[in-house]
């Protein structure tokens, strides 16, 4: 995927999460499952794309990504929310509620 692709994506749906790791990073792939399982069954309706940094530099660079793990989440193609490197899931949700609740319904 390209920056531009990706640049796509995000404009044309309501809620996009993008969540960037790196090789080598015990952190990025012990909190993916985590994160991609929160999006998945308390905001079904925003769409989760993983970037992996080493395989998509164009696409870090675009959006100012210089560390991993992390995650952006945009609404209406606007960025909301960017996390990086320390995250919990629980602050995660509590920060995405009440937007999503407003957006989505």
């Amino acid at each position: 995927m390209e920056a531009n692709a990706l640049k796509e994506i995000i404009n044309s749906e309501l809620a996009v999460a993008v969540y960037f790791s790196a090789p080598n990073c015990s952190v990025c792939y012990a909190l993916k499952p985590k994160v991609e399982a929160l999006f998945l069954n308390e905001f079904p309706a925003v769409k989760f794309i993983h970037v992996e940094i080493d395989k998509s530099p164009g696409i870090s660079g675009a959006f100012g990504v210089f560390s991993a793990p992390t995650l952006l989440v945009f609404f209406e193609g606007k960025e909301f929310l960017r996390k990086v490197r320390l995250m919990s899931i629980q602050e995660l949700q509590q920060k995405i509620e009440r937007p999503y609740k407003l957006l989505i319904g």
